[in-house]
Formats: structure tokens, C-alpha cells, sequence
């Protein structure tokens, strides 16, 4: 893991919030890894929730490939 650190410009109330959902003894970087990681999922999710709800006609069979 790179040493080099970044500042990130927030409001104080966005830093507050950040505190709150920070557990006790993890850094914002580990926080900020999890939030990414729970966006990409749910971002994963409502794909395949978008492809599960599609039309069959709008869908290409397999067997058409």
C-alpha cells in the first residue's frame, strides 16, 4: 500500500457524517474502501436486477451468437 496521502476538501457536515459511520479504530481510508466497495454492488445489483426485468424481445438468445 502507497504511503502518499491526499487531502480531500469536505463541509463539516460531510465530515461529521463521515465520522459517524467511521467505526472505532478504522481509518477514513478503510471507510472510503467499503463505501466504494458497497457502491459497486449496488451499482452491480440494479444492473442485473435491469437485465432480470427486460423484455425477452429486448434480450438476444445465446443461441443467436
Amino acid at each position: 500500500m502507497s504511503k502518499a496521502s491526499k487531502r480531500i476538501p469536505v463541509t463539516e457536515d460531510r465530515w461529521e457524517e463521515l465520522n459517524d459511520l467511521k467505526s472505532a479504530g478504522q481509518t477514513y481510508d478503510e471507510l472510503l474502501k467499503e463505501l466504494i466497495q458497497e457502491r459497486n454492488r449496488s451499482q452491480l445489483a440494479e444492473r442485473a436486477r435491469s437485465v432480470r426485468e427486460a423484455d425477452d424481445d429486448e434480450l438476444t438468445s445465446l443461441d443467436e451468437l
